[in-house]
């Protein structure tokens, strides 16, 4: 039984006990699937459904309306992530919400009131072809570790300097998902994609010089990839990329 199904039975008992009245029982069942806040319909229920609270994408979003999204579901959930998050928006956050935590380089306000179980045995690697690539693959990396896992960073083994890569492969194959964000050709996720027997998630970055063109030459890369195993999310989509390696790193 799931925690949503004994709230449902919980709000059952108190209508047949007399505590709540029809139109009561109503609202207490629609408050369980989601909250409509005027700006924001809450999906409390996700957790139920999909293992985790739903994320808060902050981007084009005020910093109040991150802060009373947060309030809310903080209220359903111990444990919630807002994603690309800027300084202003944690500051509305925290207001709302003081036991939250910053990590300005992910851009990730996180609240952990009960931190997940990691398996000791198994891992999420994160790897970066140059520094510039570390904004995007923290946000993957902090994404993961909230979501119960164990997380290595292997930063700036990029192909211009491959035997850097080539020095980490006892660390990498240790891992049980693998995560490579990169830019400029995005080449890196075909190289460990080759190496390795485990699912690869490519990130393709909007690092690089203007044919570049933000992002779409490493995800063109990475989508034409030769090696077998290799999985694309969207440009600078670390969030995506961290919670995909989570599901798979989970699975039994």
């Amino acid at each position: 039984m799931t925690a949503m199904d004994e709230k449902i039975l919980e709000t059952v008992r108190k209508y047949k006990s007399g505590q709540l009245a029809e139109d009561q029982l109503l609202q207490e069942l629609k408050a369980l699937q989601y909250v409509d806040l005027g700006f924001a319909r809450i999906d409390t229920a996700r957790s139920d459904r999909q293992g985790f609270p739903e994320v808060i994408y902050c981007a084009g979003k005020t910093p109040e309306q991150c802060a009373k999204i947060m309030h809310r579901l903080s209220l359903c959930s111990d444990n919630v992530l807002a994603t690309r998050a800027d300084e202003a928006v944690y500051a509305a956050i925290s207001a709302a919400v003081p036991d939250v935590r910053y990590y300005p380089q992910a851009r990730i306000v996180a609240l952990e009131r009960s931190p997940l179980p990691k398996d000791e045995e198994r891992s999420v690697a994160v790897i970066t072809a140059g520094t510039s690539d570390i904004p995007v693959a923290e946000e993957a990396a902090v994404t993961a570790e909230i979501m119960g896992n164990n997380v290595t960073r292997i930063y700036d083994v990029g192909v211009a300097g491959i035997h850097r890569l080539f020095a980490q492969l006892d660390v990498i194959h240790q891992a049980n998902v693998l995560i490579v964000a990169a830019g400029m050709e995005g080449a890196l996720a075909s190289v460990v994609g080759g190496l390795v027997n485990k699912p690869v998630i490519a990130v393709p970055t909007s690092v690089g010089y203007g044919a570049n063109f933000g992002g779409l030459s490493a995800l063109l890369g990475m989508l034409n990839s030769c090696s077998a195993g290799v999985a694309v999310v969207n440009i600078d989509n670390g969030f995506g990329a961290g919670r995909l390696a989570s599901i798979i790193n989970h699975m039994r």
